[in-house]
């Protein structure tokens, strides 16, 4: 079977090679692939949910790790860094040191208190998917960063990503994340740090 995939506005497109990396060989379309994918990251997140208080998420081996967890049941390049260049994200050459600066800006926010918690969480969020540094499942991977960075500086705020619907097909709200994702990335951060803060519970 060939996967014919129709990705949402925004998505960053795979390579014939990088499709060749899917591990269940019957899949044929994007919602199989999402069902698929769905169910790795749940066994991740229950992975992530079991660590110990003491687990830092701030490292390159856990960034890779998470990765790997969320998604390498489905995929064989989960938890390594991508080594072709995208329509998003840094050129591959840079991803290993961007990703430490970014890792190391937010142990900082987070030590120093440089932001409140939901803009230091919205500013790390959007700093990991404008690196880019995973073949796909980044977007997701960067919310689930997020929400680990978050539960460090303040356990009793949760972020419902999807507000209810999905960011995995087009509709208003991912119309609105994409967007201030790239207000953010031309240094304007208050609108996704306002999309941020409505997604508290």
């Amino acid at each position: 079977m060939t996967l014919e995939l129709h990705e949402p506005y925004g998505a960053t497109p795979l390579t014939p090679d990088e499709l060749l990396g899917l591990k269940a060989k019957h899949i044929a379309t994007r919602s199989e692939l999402n069902e698929l994918e769905g169910e790795n990251i749940i066994s991740g997140l229950t992975w992530l949910d079991r660590r110990p208080k003491s687990f830092d998420v701030l490292t390159d081996a856990t960034v890779r790790e998470i990765h790997k967890r969320l998604f390498g049941e489905v995929w064989d390049w989960a938890g390594v860094f991508r080594l072709t260049d995208k329509n998003i994200g840094v050129s591959v050459w840079h991803i290993s040191t961007e990703l430490r600066t970014c890792l190391d800006d937010a142990r900082y926010w987070r030590d120093h208190k440089s932001f409140d918690a939901l803009e230091a969480t919205a500013r790390l969020h959007h700093r990991l998917v404008w690196i880019h540094p995973f073949t796909n499942g980044n977007g997701r991977w960067a919310r689930i960063m997020a929400d680990a960075y978050l539960a460090k500086i303040d356990p009793d705020i949760l972020l419902d990503w999807s507000d209810g619907g999905t960011l995995n097909a087009e509709n208003a709200h991912r119309s609105a994340y994409i967007t201030a994702l790239r207000a953010a990335d031309q240094h304007d951060f208050e609108p996704l740090v306002a999309l941020v803060r409505s997604l508290a519970r």
